[in-house]
């Protein structure tokens, strides 16, 4: 079997979730959303329940930050943020460090985790299984946003173009994750005909920054990976420029997405929004990790249009949505 249907495997199964309280399926237009979920409105995320009953108001707020690297420099990193989330929404807000994609959709969708930002990848899958409704993205002040797929590799590795992949290794992140997977191997087999297992060998690091310091550290031959990522690496020090050549550079792709779960009171769900939108990151701990991504601000989205590429891409790759 080769590695990208293992892939698209591996992501069915991880999401497969046999949870106790498993919502009943609903009569209702969805298009590609789970059972539990429904969507009148054609915009491609779950609605809000109209009915009370399904609702969530909790006294205390769970907060995920993709797992894209250190969760324990992540917590400190949203620390004022926080603060000032609970201060909008006037609840407890707890940082919760996921360890995995698979992991963190899995908690949406068991009703454990409330306010996510799910990676460029993840989105798709936490949308049609996990009920999550994005909204917003960070953007620089002037409203740019997004990030490259970049393959990189280590000087006298023997690779100086993609070509040069054939017969060695190169090191994806998680199968759920746009650069660190889809991206790169939907690249490699339309435009350079080249199909892991049968072209090259490929591991999975199960992180960007394992990726990266992989590389970095010559562990790992080539790597594909989101250079936000690698642009906050280099600004903290963690690896250095003449450590990493890059090979390879994509379209730009839409960054975190930030949401809720579809299911939390609708006041809730608009004071949260509202608590994005209105965070001054003038001298805050988030403005001090993300200005060296160039980004200062959280801008408005819709999951419809700012991932029509990603969903592109999936289908590129054969993913399937498939809860159970």
């Amino acid at each position: 079997m080769n590695i990208l249907t293992t892939a698209a495997t591996v992501s069915a199964f991880t999401l497969s979730l046999a949870m106790a309280g498993s919502v009943a399926a609903q009569d209702c237009e969805r298009g590609t959303l789970d059972d539990r979920y429904c969507d009148a409105d054609g915009d491609l995320i779950a609605d809000i329940p109209t009915d009370p009953s399904q609702l969530m108001d909790p006294d205390t707020l769970i907060f995920a930050y993709t797992p894209v690297e250190d969760p324990a420099v992540y917590k400190g990193v949203w620390s004022d943020f926080l603060t000032y989330l609970e201060a909008k929404t006037g609840k407890d807000v707890i940082f919760f460090p996921v360890q995995s994609n698979a992991a963190q959709i899995e908690a949406m969708r068991s009703g454990r985790l409330h306010i996510a930002g799910f990676n460029t990848g993840s989105n798709p899958l936490a949308v049609n299984c996990a009920g999550f409704r994005p909204f917003t993205i960070m953007a620089s002040l002037d409203g740019n946003f997004g990030y490259e797929m970049e393959i990189i590799t280590y000087p006298g590795s023997g690779i100086e173009k993609v070509e040069d992949i054939k017969g060695n290794q190169l090191a994806f992140t998680s199968p759920t994750s746009n650069s660190g997977f889809k991206a790169p191997s939907a690249i490699l087999k339309g435009e350079y005909d080249m199909i892991p297992d049968r072209d090259f060998e490929a591991v999975f690091s199960g992180k960007h920054d394992n990726s990266i310091l992989g590389v970095a550290n010559k562990d790992y031959m080539a790597a594909s990976i989101a250079n936000s990522v690698l642009n906050r690496m280099l600004s903290r020090d963690v690896v250095q420029a003449d450590q990493i050549i890059s090979i390879y550079k994509s379209q730009t792709f839409p960054t975190t997405g930030f949401g809720t779960a579809y299911n939390l009171t609708p006041e809730l769900q608009a004071n949260i929004q509202d608590a994005f939108f209105s965070f001054e990151w003038e001298g805050t701990s988030l403005q001090e990790e993300f200005e060296k991504s160039n980004e200062g601000q959280f801008l408005p989205m819709n999951y419809k249009d700012f991932w029509q590429v990603i969903r592109q891409i999936d289908t590129a790759n054969g993913v399937s949505y498939a809860c159970e």
